[in-house]
C-alpha cells in the first residue's frame, strides 16, 4: 500500500481502486504559537497606549477605548461634547502616543476647500520657466484633528468626503493617495448653534463612531485641575508607530465571526428601517430614517477589534450590543413620536437592541 500525502489531502491507493480521503491537517504548533504571540503583542500595545493617555486625560475610559477601536479598525471618529471636556486634548495626546504625523485644522466659516486639501501654485523653476506645483494641505497627515468641524460651510465640508472614505485627494484631475494609517478625528459642540452648519448625511455616515464626551465627575474634575496646575502641555510619549497599528489592523481582520453573530448584527441594522416589511416595532413607532449598510460593516469591523482588546478570539453578541450606540447614533433619525415621549437616539437604540435580543 502506497500513501501520497499533500498539504490538505491524503490519497490512499489500494489495489486498482484509488480511495481518496480528505484529512484535516492540524496547524503546525509554530503557527499557533505565532498567532498567540501576535494577540499578546496586541494587548501589550493597547495597554501601553492606555497608560500614556492616562497621563494627559482624566477618566473617559470608554471614550478612549472606543477611539482606539476605531483607529485600529481604520475608521474616523466624531467627538461631541461641550467645551472644556478634553476632546482636543485627547486627540493631541493620541497623536503623540502613536508617534504619527499629526495635523490640526481649525474649521471656521471662512475656511476654503483648498485650505484643507491643498492647491496648485505656479512657481518659477531654476531654468526660469514657470511650473505648476501642488502644495499639500494639512489633510496630508496620518492623524488629522478636524476641530469644530460643524463651523465650516457645506462647500468646505464636502472637501472631506473623498479623503475620509477613500483616503485620496483629487485636485485638477490629479489624484493623490494619503499614507496609511490615516484617521480623521473631528470635534463638535452640540450646544452652540450660531455660525454652525449641520454635517451632511454623507459625511456623518463616513464616521465609524459618534462618541458623546460627558462632563467629568467631581473627583475627575478635581484631578483635571490638579493636573493642569503642573502643566498644560501633553506629556504622553510615543509607544507604538504606524507600522504597529497596521499589524494590529491585519490581526483584527482575522478574528472569526460565526454566522449567528453576523446575522444578529445585520438584523440590528435592518430592523432600524421602518419602511421594510419585516422590521421591528421600535422602528415603526420611533424611527424616521434607518441606518445605512456602512453601519453593519462598522459593527462587525469594530467588534473584531473589541474582541481582541478584551482578550477574546472571536466576536460575541456582547461586542455587537456594546458598539450599537456609537455606530448607530449618528446614522438613524428619530421621529416626532420619540421626541414627544422624550426619547433620545440612544434610548431608541437600546430599544432596538432589546428587541433584537428577543428575536435572535
Amino acid at each position: 500500500m502506497a500513501k501520497k500525502k499533500g498539504t490538505a489531502e491524503v490519497t490512499v491507493e489500494s489495489g486498482e481502486q484509488p480511495v481518496e480521503e480528505t484529512v484535516k491537517v492540524a496547524a503546525p504548533a509554530s503557527d499557533v504559537e505565532r498567532n498567540t504571540e501576535r494577540v499578546k503583542a496586541f494587548s501589550r500595545s493597547i495597554a501601553k497606549v492606555r497608560a500614556e493617555l492616562a497621563k494627559d486625560v482624566v477618566g473617559q475610559q470608554e471614550i478612549i477605548d472606543n477611539v482606539l477601536i476605531a483607529i485600529v479598525a481604520g475608521g474616523n471618529v466624531l467627538l461631541e461634547g461641550v467645551p472644556g471636556v478634553g476632546k482636543t486634548r485627547l486627540v493631541r495626546s493620541l497623536g503623540k502616543t502613536l508617534g504619527l504625523p499629526f495635523s490640526r485644522i481649525q474649521f471656521t466659516p471662512d475656511l476654503m476647500p483648498s485650505d484643507v486639501t491643498g492647491t496648485n501654485v505656479i512657481e518659477k523653476g531654476a531654468d526660469g520657466k514657470m511650473n505648476t506645483v501642488f502644495q499639500r494641505g494639512p489633510i496630508f497627515a496620518n492623524l488629522v484633528l478636524a476641530d469644530e468641524i460643524n463651523r465650516a460651510t457645506p462647500k468646505t465640508q464636502s472637501s472631506m468626503l473623498e479623503v475620509m472614505q477613500e483616503h485620496k485627494v483629487t485636485i485638477a484631475k490629479q489624484t493623490y493617495t494619503l499614507s496609511e494609517p490615516f484617521f480623521v478625528l473631528a470635534t463638535e459642540n452640540p450646544i452652540e448653534q450660531d455660525g454652525t452648519y449641520p454635517l451632511p448625511e454623507a459625511q456623518m455616515d463616513r464616521f465609524i463612531f459618534k462618541l458623546i464626551v460627558k462632563f467629568p465627575s467631581v473627583q475627575e474634575l478635581a484631578d483635571i485641575v490638579n493636573m493642569t496646575q503642573i502643566t498644560l502641555d501633553e506629556t504622553a510619549e510615543a509607544v507604538i508607530d504606524g507600522e504597529t497599528v497596521m499589524e494590529m489592523r491585519s490581526l483584527a481582520k482575522c478574528v472569526p465571526v460565526i454566522d449567528d453573530v453576523l446575522k444578529y448584527a445585520v438584523n440590528l441594522v435592518s430592523n432600524s428601517h421602518p419602511e421594510l416589511e419585516k422590521t421591528s416595532e421600535t422602528a415603526k413607532k420611533y424611527i424616521k430614517y434607518g441606518a445605512s449598510p456602512r453601519a453593519a460593516q462598522a459593527l462587525i469591523t469594530a467588534a473584531k477589534v473589541r474582541a481582541l482588546m478584551n482578550g477574546n478570539y472571536n466576536v460575541s453578541y456582547e461586542d455587537i450590543d456594546a458598539l450599537a450606540c456609537p455606530v448607530l447614533r449618528h446614522r438613524i433619525k428619530v421621529n416626532y413620536t420619540a421626541v414627544n415621549e422624550k426619547l433620545g437616539v440612544d434610548d431608541v437604540i437600546e430599544l432596538l437592541v432589546a428587541e433584537n435580543k428577543k428575536k435572535s
